[in-house]
């Protein structure tokens, strides 16, 4: 059974209700504050934060919701060869707000806004943040950044500054993370371009499962190795 979306004061506890209540859209609350502890809240229980300049914090769990696995990442002829090149490079946590500036110019409709970085910032600071940087020679051409709970990862935007530079990022942190013990590689919605590279919708129920198995997994991110030219990623 839905309910209308809860409204969640400032002052509230950071925490939410179901998100199987959410309205027809996926959203589940709106208000509150973007604190630590509500942001790590909202992706215990499978909600994120997406909103305007003019509106209060929306919170949101859409269904289906969408996820990219080792299995069903799609690498393209033409990118595998970029991949074997050697063109790029890529890191880990060297330059997290850097990503998060390049995804906010990268958005025609911007919802990266202060707040919102500076609360993922805050989240990177504590180490439940984290980004993959595409380098081409020593500018930074690409990247991604998402948030970490447990053995599930939510990939939360990416951009690309020169062509293939968020699909090697994307790359990069799928073959990686998964390696590193990640169960659960979260990428909100099916867009035509997550879709190419291999994304699909399960839904929300299944979604919401494979969340609380995964949160339960301990995994150490501090260190993570990545190279996307490998060719052989974990099943």
């Amino acid at each position: 059974m839905r309910s209308l979306p809860w409204f969640l004061a400032p002052s509230s506890p950071a925490a939410f209700p179901d998100p199987r209540l959410a309205d027809a859209d996926g959203l589940v609350a709106y208000g509150g504050d973007l604190s630590v502890a509500r942001l790590l809240a909202a992706y215990d229980r499978g909600i994120f934060p997406c909103f305007g300049e003019e509106s209060p914090p929306l919170w949101w769990s859409p269904d289906p919701r969408a996820i990219l696995t080792p299995s069903s990442l799609h690498v393209a002829k033409r990118l595998t060869r970029t991949l074997r090149g050697g063109g790029f490079r890529v890191s880990w946590n060297r330059a997290f707000e850097l990503v998060v500036d390049g995804c906010a110019e990268d958005r025609p409709d911007p919802w990266i806004l202060p707040s919102i970085r500076a609360a993922y910032c805050a989240l990177h600071r504590l180490g439940h943040a984290h980004s993959v940087e595409v380098w081409s020679d020593d500018a930074l051409v690409g990247g991604l950044y998402g948030v970490q709970r447990g053995g599930a990862f939510a990939a939360e935007s990416m951009f690309h500054r020169i062509p293939d530079a968020s699909k090697v990022a994307m790359v990069a942190a799928v073959r990686g993370l998964f390696r590193a013990g990640i169960v659960l590689f979260d990428v909100q919605y099916v867009t035509e371009h997550l879709q190419r590279m291999g994304a699909f919708a399960i839904p929300r129920a299944d979604y919401l499962e494979r969340l609380a198995a995964a949160r339960a997994i301990e995994v150490d991110l501090r260190a993570l190795a990545l190279d996307p030219s490998l060719d052989d990623p974990p099943r």
